[in-house]
Order: structure tokens, then C-alpha cells, then sequence
């Protein structure tokens, strides 16, 4: 036994059960998070209730637990229909349900507000009517609304040149405000062709979006009326519809075309309904964007001061308080960053930069607010340290033999450091740098005070120029996640979209890891092995 422990035995399979541990933990977090994701958009039946005092509930059933005073159990139905009840869910008791049925002619609806409308149809308008072939009530249904989304293209259409138009309007006012600061009085012949320019955008603004209305007016007399479960009737515009399907009577087949659809609009979609539906394109455009220019500024930063401390720097009081000071950086709680990217970035540098660039567009501020590029450098000082640190142990295990070898064959410092320790040492580097990506893409903190907001409403990359604009807000899956889970006004609506997003966080660290550690694996055959 004496022996046993001395060989550390015990601590050989303490270590081993823990990593099991940990690994098991993970495991489970992944599982529920995919399991709870990836059925969300998975049509689910809807069935219709009969109470026995003789009223009607109609949904999906959600979860059922058991009833704890009384036997049997207790029914959570999704019930929709916002704008009719006022909330999403209720709690239905078995013993008060006298029937359940799965009627084939349910319909759920889609809608741009209010969330899911459970019901049947009940009538077309005329217009819709006129452009629907005559048979089944709900392949007239279907026609109609894709006649609508087709003519919705042309109000797509207005409302994009209508967005070129006040874009050029803006810059026309920013001009006369630049011309007013530098002193040129309202008479100067720039200023009132400037005047004379506004004023024509103005017209083609009113014009463009009386033809919005006018088109807008047209599609909404596309009508139909749907009732609920006990009678009550709503008129709906066709145009507010995303989509509709009768779940009762769905095959297989259409359940995972349906799927399919509600997949790609996942990623490629807009959000809608307060971020709780829709798609998330925005929130991952933001993410990836944020954790692409955090590394631009956290690598090379972090690589250079990494090389400077072990490879040119002299051993001492200064640089081993420098190595302190990295290492306790790693520590700080991210909030901390957050208040100071703020401080220094965003009122100091930014400020600083509207006073010197942008003096008479103040006191609007330009780069003086929240911006993807100040989360960006914020994220970059958070992150420093982990690359700094992994450079430095990577640099540290090369022997010092090597360096010798190279210096007396009559290569230089430099050439050294660039054609030989480099090298060797990038797997290590690629190291860090997946770690400082992994962290970056799951910070919410910092982000909250420094440019990430609910609802971007343009990207920081886009078709007008300059193209790239660092200075605008943008959506992170992250703050998307808190968004709706804590700070939605029905939380309980919001618990799927939670996982949905969450999953596309994980999936997005994932395959960005798996890129740096495929590129790393790589460089680690080629440096270790091969030649340089």
C-alpha cells in the first residue's frame, strides 16, 4: 500500500476522474442544448381540447406534469393567438377535458406580430379570390398569398430605393452643416446648390413613399378570416402572413420541408416579433465579424510583445513585474474591460476623434459612441494576455540550442527568430489565438457598454460606401441570448429561440476552433517534422 501511494497511484486516477468529469459535464451541456435546439422548428401537431364545462382550448402541447393535490396530471398547451388572449400558454387539468381531437383542417399561422394564430379558415376577400383558381379553401389560400409575396417584392424594391434616397439626404445635410461650421453664410453658391439638392431628394422621398403606400394599400386588400376555437374571427392581411400549414395533416416529407425552410430562414433571416422569431442572420454576422477584427488587433499585439519579453528583453525586476501584470490581466472580471473600453475608447479616443474629424457633425457624436470597433480593441485587451502567454510558453520550449546553432552558422537575431523559433513555435501560437476566440465569442459584458444593441438596424459591412463602417452598432448571438432569455416581455414564449441561439453560438466556436486547430495541426507536421 506504502508503495502504492508513493508511485501517486491515487493522483494518477483523481486527475483521470476528474477530466471524465469535466468531459461528461460537457457532454451533457451540448446534449441539452442540441436536443432542446434542434426540435424547435419541428411542426408539431395541434390539438383541440373540449372542457367539460362545455368551452374549448386549441394548441400544441408543450410539456404535462403531474398534479400534486389531486391525480392525474396537468396539460401546458401553446395557445398563440397573443392579440386574442393576451398570452401564449395555459395550464390545462386532464380531469377537466372531456375529448381530444386532431382536426386535419387546423391551421397555424405565422404572423409578422402578435406570434402564432391557432384556428381555422374561414373566408377570402374578393382580391384574394379573384387571383386564386377555384377548388380547395386552402389551396386558394396559398395561391393568394403567393401572389402577394410576389407583388411584395415591388414594395421591397421601393423601400430600398427609399433607403438610398434618405442615405443621400443625410450626406447632403452633413455637407450643409460642414459648409455652416466653416463659416459660409446660407447665401454661398455652394450652399444653395447643396439647398436645391436636398430639396430634390426631398420630392423623390415623397414620392417614393406615396408609391409605398399606394402599393402597401393594394396588397392589404388580400384579406382572409380565420376563427379560433371557441368562434371569434380576425381579418388578417395575407401580406402579414410568413407562412401557414395545417400540422393534423402534414407527411413526413412536408414536416421536414417545413424544416428545411424554417433552417435557412434561421441563418439567413431577419429577426421579427422582438427578436423571439425570425431569423439571426444580424446576431451571427456580428459575432463572427467581432471575433475576425478582435483577432486582428489581439495577435500581432499579443505575438510582439510575447517575442519581446522572452526573446529580446533582459531578465529582471521589470519584465518578471511585466509577466505579473499579464498574468493577473487574464483574471480581471470582463466587466472591468467593458467600463474601460468605454472610458478610453469610446469618450477618449472616439471623442477625441470627433473633436479633430468630425467637428461639425457635434454634438452628434460619430466614432464618440458605441461602435464594433471599440468592442473589437476591447475584446483585444481581454484577450492579449491568453496570446501573450501561449506565445511565451511556446517560445520557452524550443531549445536553447537551436538559437545557438542558427546564430553560429551566421544567421542574424532576426533571421533566427523569423525563419526558425517562429516556425516552431506557431502550433503553440495557433494555440492562443484559439483560446482568445473561444473567449471573445462568448463575452457579453464588455459588449453591453460598447456598442453591441437589440436591434441593428444596418451591418457594419454593406454595399454603401465606405462599405466598411466600424463605427455602427451591431447584434452579438451572446447579448441576443441574455436578450431574449431575461429580458424579453414573455420569457416563457422566448425559451426556444434561448437553445436555437445558444446552439449557433456553440456551432460557430466550434467551427471556428476547428479551423485554427486544423491550421495548427498542419503547421505542427510541416515545423516539427519536415523542413523549414
Amino acid at each position: 500500500m506504502k508503495h502504492f501511494w508513493k508511485k501517486g497511484e491515487p493522483f494518477v486516477w483523481l486527475t483521470g476522474a476528474a477530466l471524465s468529469i469535466t468531459l461528461l459535464m460537457a457532454a451533457v451541456l451540448i446534449v441539452v442544448v442540441v436536443v432542446n435546439g434542434l426540435g424547435v422548428f419541428w411542426p408539431s401537431r395541434v390539438v383541440t381540447a373540449t372542457l367539460q364545462d362545455g368551452g374549448a382550448v386549441m394548441g400544441e402541447v408543450v410539456r404535462s406534469e403531474s398534479v400534486h393535490e389531486a391525480e392525474g396530471e396537468r396539460l401546458q398547451l401553446k395557445i398563440g393567438n397573443r392579440d386574442l388572449y393576451g398570452l401564449d400558454f395555459r395550464w390545462v387539468d386532464e380531469s377537466a377535458i372531456s375529448r381530444l381531437e386532431y382536426a386535419d383542417d387546423t391551421l397555424v399561422l405565422e404572423r409578422m406580430e402578435y406570434g402564432n394564430f391557432y384556428g381555422r379558415l374561414v373566408s377570402l376577400s374578393s382580391e384574394a379570390l379573384a387571383v386564386a383558381a377555384p377548388g380547395n379553401p386552402f389551396s386558394q389560400l396559398r395561391q393568394a398569398h403567393r401572389h402577394v409575396m410576389q407583388q411584395k417584392t415591388q414594395l421591397t424594391k421601393v423601400d430600398e430605393e427609399l433607403a438610398v434616397v434618405s442615405s443621400r439626404m443625410a450626406r447632403t445635410q452633413r455637407r450643409e452643416k460642414s459648409l455652416l461650421y466653416k463659416g459660409r453664410s446660407a447665401s454661398d453658391p455652394e450652399f444653395l446648390e447643396l439647398r436645391q439638392e436636398h430639396a430634390a431628394l426631398q420630392h423623390e422621398s415623397e414620392a417614393l413613399m406615396q408609391r409605398h403606400a399606394e402599393l402597401a394599400g393594394e396588397l392589404h386588400a388580400y384579406s382572409a378570416t380565420f376563427a379560433d376555437v371557441s368562434g371569434r374571427e380576425r381579418t388578417m392581411p395575407l401580406i402579414e402572413l410568413v407562412r401557414f400549414y395545417q400540422p393534423n395533416s402534414m407527411s413526413v416529407f412536408s414536416k421536414i420541408q417545413y424544416y428545411v425552410v424554417r433552417l435557412v430562414e434561421l441563418i439567413f433571416g431577419s429577426p421579427r416579433e422582438s427578436n423571439t422569431e425570425g431569423g439571426l442572420f444580424p446576431a451571427i454576422f456580428g459575432t463572427v465579424m467581432l471575433i475576425f477584427v478582435m483577432s486582428l488587433f489581439s495577435f500581432p499585439l499579443g505575438v510582439l510583445a510575447a517575442i519581446y519579453l522572452r526573446e529580446y528583453a533582459r531578465e529582471g525586476l521589470v519584465v518578471r513585474m511585466v509577466r505579473i501584470a499579464v498574468n493577473n490581466l487574464a483574471g480581471i472580471p470582463s466587466i472591468v474591460y467593458g467600463i474601460f473600453g468605454l472610458a478610453f475608447f469610446v469618450y477618449g479616443i472616439g471623442g477625441s476623434i470627433d473633436r479633430m474629424f468630425f467637428p461639425d457633425q457635434l454634438p452628434t457624436p460619430t466614432y464618440g459612441t458605441g461602435g464594433i470597433l471599440w468592442a473589437s480593441l476591447t475584446l483585444s485587451l481581454l484577450t492579449v494576455p491568453v496570446v501573450i502567454v501561449a506565445t511565451e510558453e511556446a517560445l520557452g520550449a524550443i531549445p536553447n540550442g537551436v538559437r545557438e546553432g542558427s546564430l553560429a552558422l551566421g544567421a542574424t537575431k532576426f533571421q533566427t527568430l523569423t525563419r526558425i523559433l517562429l516556425p516552431m513555435a506557431s502550433p503553440g501560437i495557433m494555440t492562443g489565438l484559439i483560446l482568445a476566440m473561444a473567449r471573445a465569442a462568448g463575452e457579453v459584458a464588455p459588449l453591453m457598454i460598447t456598442g453591441v444593441v437589440k436591434i441593428a438596424p444596418a451591418l457594419p459591412l454593406d454595399g454603401t460606401f465606405p462599405f466598411l463602417h466600424l463605427d455602427r452598432k451591431f447584434m452579438h448571438l451572446g447579448f441576443h441570448i441574455y436578450d431574449i432569455g431575461f429580458q424579453s416581455p414573455n420569457v416563457e414564449a422566448a425559451k426556444p429561440m434561448v437553445f436555437v441561439t445558444t446552439l449557433l453560438l456553440v456551432l460557430i466556436v466550434l467551427v471556428m476552433s476547428s479551423v485554427a486547430i486544423y491550421l495548427r495541426n498542419k503547421m505542427k507536421k510541416r515545423y516539427t517534422y519536415g523542413t523549414f
